[in-house]
């Protein structure tokens, strides 16, 4: 059934679908890694047993959260060799180091410390554990900086040769290539959407819990810390935003003529259109609702400042204006509503009324989603905006694909769906049931296996006794004597 269908179109909705779906779990762990950081360090400054039960009711939920991250970003690295082996054979010398130095940092922080986090509450010390907790966090960080290095080389090459055979290979410096010209502003951006990710719905889950009980501690807790988050950081991401911005205007100039919708130059001030209906075969934005070089001012920081428009760019290197175009709004509107929110909890919290306006509470539980939603859109602007180029200005899109047929791509996409939607699926409803469920003094944590972890040659012990686990019984009577 996909014989009539191209099979790059075919492969680039593959990484489309199978990069959304994983993108999801990390923008949500990363942020929740450091929160759980912050709850440990405050339950050890100030002993209150709030901020312990807290962080073991989201330990359980980062936990899940993490292994589908894992998971589902395994399956990006093979469909570099899969679907895009050309990329992989021309970009490998520079990109595989630098993945690999993922693996050899945040991997191996991750790897040598989760385990501790987890279940090691009642086996190490308090400032073990929070060094555990420490860890694990620096490592989702970690991972972020070496990806989005990646990303951002391909987005803004640069510290690199080409050798005689085509290959993409590393200059003098490596750190060119690392702190290529859009790193900072991409790492910065993306972090701090991580960490809005997560306050958003640290805030949805205590406001739908403070809707059922206002006087529950637990859920006035974390709705405070979420909205705190969300009244100061959301006013720096959109500072941050708009600087990467305009690192993008200096970098790909034809991205954000599609972000803005300007299909033709403007000598004399280019307007702010907000919405419309952009049309690529007319070159014009239907039904533009506009503000007058508001974006010549925004861009510019001068209303008269010429910008140049889609018409001084060649039609084969235009990217899809109609999808920059509206996800971009979506990433920004989101982004102002949560600049709303956070406005509004300053308010309520002025009046001492943090706990007791349902409407705000209903709002923040309807911006919970809001996080993923715009991080998506962000991610859908910046790599769709990059188009038709796979490495800026370098190697198309269409020249690093494998030579696969459709049908063989198609399999693999129709298998990705079903596996993802069944898989993740039932992994983010038992999330959301977990969420579903209040936090409760004394709560028990992430338990772990009676029998402990299973050997793959000799006899397996059996529940090492521990007096301070509550997840080890006694073996006998005399024991439990």
């Amino acid at each position: 059934m996909f014989d009539q269908l191209d099979a790059l179109l075919l492969a680039r909705i593959q990484f489309a679908f199978t990069v959304s779906f994983h993108f999801i779990f990390p923008a949500f762990s990363i942020g929740l890694a450091s929160y759980l950081a912050v709850l440990e360090g405050l339950w050890l400054k100030t002993g209150k047993q709030l901020y312990l039960d807290l962080f073991k009711y989201w330990l359980k939920i980062f936990a899940i959260a993490f292994a589908m991250g894992v998971v589902s970003g395994i399956v990006m690295s093979y469909q570099f060799g899969t679907n895009w082996s050309v990329f992989s054979d021309k970009a490998g010398p520079v990109i595989g180091p630098l993945m690999a130095y993922e693996v050899l940092t945040a991997f191996f922080l991750e790897a040598g410390f989760l385990g501790v986090m987890l279940f090691g509450m009642n086996k190490v010390g308090r400032k073990l554990h929070f060094t555990a907790t420490l860890m694990v966090a620096l490592g989702t960080f970690v991972s972020a900086f070496w990806i989005l290095s990646v990303n951002s080389w391909m987005q803004t090459p640069v510290g690199h040769i080409i050798g005689e055979n085509g290959q993409f290979l590393p200059g003098e410096s490596w750190w060119d290539i690392v702190f290529n010209p859009s790193f900072p502003y991409r790492l910065v951006h993306t972090v701090m959407a991580a960490y809005l990710t997560t306050a958003f719905v640290v805030g949805g889950v205590g406001a739908w819990h403070l809707l059922k009980d206002r006087t529950n501690l637990h859920a006035r807790k974390m709705f405070s810390m979420a909205m705190w988050m969300a009244a100061l950081v959301t006013p720096l991401q959109i500072f941050a935003g708009d600087m990467h911005g305009l690192n993008t205007l200096e970098h790909q100039p034809q991205k954000v003529m599609a972000m803005e919708g300007h299909f033709q130059s403007h000598p004399d001030g280019a307007p702010l259109i907000l919405f419309g209906i952009p049309d690529s075969e007319e070159k014009t934005v239907k039904y533009a609702i506009e503000i007058p070089k508001a974006s010549s001012l925004i861009l510019k920081h001068d209303a008269d400042a010429p910008l140049a428009g889609l018409d001084t760019i060649p039609d084969d290197e235009e990217p899809p204006v109609g999808i920059v175009f509206w996800s971009f709004r979506i990433m920004v509107g989101l982004g102002f509503a949560m600049l709303g929110i956070g406005a509004w909890s300053l308010l309520a919290r002025m009046r001492g009324k943090l706990y007791d306006w349902k409407w705000l509470h209903r709002g923040a539980i309807l911006l919970a989603p809001a996080g993923f939603v715009a991080v998506i859109a962000g991610w859908i602007t910046t790599e769709v905006g990059r188009q038709p180029y796979v490495i800026y200005g370098l190697l198309r899109t269409a020249d690093a694909a494998s030579p696969l047929d459709a049908p063989a791509v198609g399999a693999s996409l129709l298998a990705f769906v079903l596996v993802y939607f069944t898989v993740f699926g039932v992994g983010v409803w038992y999330i959301l049931r977990l969420m579903k469920s209040a936090p409760q003094t004394g709560e028990k944590g992430v338990k772990r296996g009676d029998k402990g972890p299973i050997r793959t040659a000799g006899i397996t012990p059996g529940p090492t006794q521990n007096p301070g686990d509550p997840d080890v019984l006694p073996r006998n009577e005399e024991e439990a004597r």
